[in-house]
């Protein structure tokens, strides 16, 4: 009688919906959108890469200072052992100061001029590098979250496998001690039982593992929990490939880079234009000296133009484009990759969809085996063996159902991402 109570009130509890086993009341629960909004608000990788377009609009300013006007000011105290003179004229006072300043104004600098251009396409490339660490970042939130989703369908079907387990060892029980059963029958019943439990256990750890993973892509304070199904809408057809193809933020990223390049390589010609520096440099001079006047100035203009320099410049020019062509081949090998993995998200999508169908109804038909299998073993009509093995059998079938929905959903979400439709 002890047994029954146990079990009956194990079997109430068990009733129980799968979320209350699994996410304590404190919890947090949130939706995808949720859990994708504050992972690219508060994940430490996106900042991070938010800090190289700090670094390269600091790299711009500085290429863009070196093409505008710059003023230094001087001042310069020279005090000497004696002061000289010349026919009681004094030439060089003891103490004497000068204060000066430099106005430098460059009007011929090509090669500053591309540097500035350059840079500028850096802060687009850190840009789109951003915005692809972003897409990274949320891709890796809804995998996190469906597997807390795949991880809570295990412990459903390991709780239908208990609750059925558990039902026919009690009866197993009741048979032995209304002397119809047997010692063996009783051991099948509770070994599966055993087995069961353990499942479950395993099953939790997955959810407890899952939520602690979306929380720290969501740098929450603790495990994260998913508060329902997410459902991703994927298109019909995919359309053109250059719709799609720039919607990628790694091909936008590669493109950019090799735009820079080629941009670097067609500007190797100006490392040959002459450069051309204006300088306007005031004075005042205190005590003027018999040679100096107490004020002056004087403006210079200078042009260089380079004639030879051993090779350098032609070196640098074939290396970039060296530069470029590994871009435009980088390029061209994402661009195939991103066609394959559109082709292949496709076809998964196709075939997870056919695969889960093929095993709801093996799931389906495996629970209506155990039904027979138990109400025949019932009636004495068959073994103990063979219900045990129909549990297990619906069991697989129920868990393999449960993986396949996950596939369905993975396969979704890859042909999101691969269109650049996702997030």
């Amino acid at each position: 009688m002890r047994s029954r109570v146990y079990i009956l009130a194990l079997l109430l509890g068990l009733s129980a919906p799968a979320f209350a086993q699994i996410a304590p009341p404190t919890m947090e629960a949130i939706t995808l959108d949720e859990a994708i909004q504050r992972a690219l608000k508060n994940n430490p990788t996106i900042g991070q890469a938010a800090q190289g377009i700090l670094g390269a609009e600091s790299l711009l300013q500085q290429a863009r200072a070196a093409t505008l006007p710059s003023v230094i000011a001087n001042f310069i105290n020279v005090v000497v052992d004696t002061e000289r003179r010349f026919d009681d004229v004094v030439t060089t006072p003891r103490s004497q100061a000068t204060l000066s300043a430099g106005l430098v104004m460059p009007v011929l600098v090509a090669s500053r001029w591309a540097a500035t251009a350059q840079a500028r396409d850096q802060v687009e490339i850190a840009g789109l590098s951003t915005a692809d660490v972003r897409t990274q970042i949320a891709v890796s939130t809804a995998q996190a979250y469906l597997a807390i989703i795949a991880s809570k369908r295990q412990v459903e079907v390991s709780l239908r496998a208990l609750e059925t387990s558990l039902a026919h060892l009690d009866y197993a029980r009741r048979r032995l001690e209304a002397g119809a059963g047997s010692r063996v029958n009783e051991l099948r019943a509770g070994q599966e039982v055993a087995s069961n439990e353990a499942r479950l256990e395993v099953t939790h750890l997955a959810v407890h593992i899952t939520q602690e993973a979306l929380g720290v892509l969501i740098a929450a304070a603790g495990p994260v929990d998913a508060a329902a199904e997410p459902a991703f809408d994927v298109p019909a057809s995919i359309g053109a490939e250059a719709g799609w193809m720039g919607l990628r933020p790694d091909i936008r990223l590669f493109a950019a880079s090799e735009r820079a390049a080629d941009r670097v390589w067609r500007d190797s010609s100006k490392d040959w234009f002459p450069t051309g520096i204006a300088t306007f440099d005031p004075q005042a001079l205190v005590p003027a000296s018999i040679f100096s006047s107490a004020r002056g100035w004087r403006f210079i203009v200078n042009f260089s133009q380079p004639v030879f320099d051993g090779g350098f410049r032609r070196g640098q020019r074939r290396f970039r484009e060296s530069e470029l062509n590994v871009s435009r081949l980088a390029l061209t090998g994402l661009e195939t990759q991103a066609r394959s993995e559109v082709r292949l998200a496709q076809e998964k999508v196709r075939s997870t969809e056919r695969a889960l169908a093929h095993l709801r109804s093996a799931a389906d038909q495996a629970n209506e085996v155990l039904k027979i299998t138990t109400f025949a073993f019932e009636a004495g009509a068959t073994t103990n063996l063979e219900v045990v093995d129909a549990q297990r059998q619906a069991r697989d079938e129920d868990s393999a159902a449960a993986i396949a929905q996950d596939a369905v959903q993975r396969a979704r979400l890859d042909l999101l991402t691969a269109l650049g439709r996702f997030p």
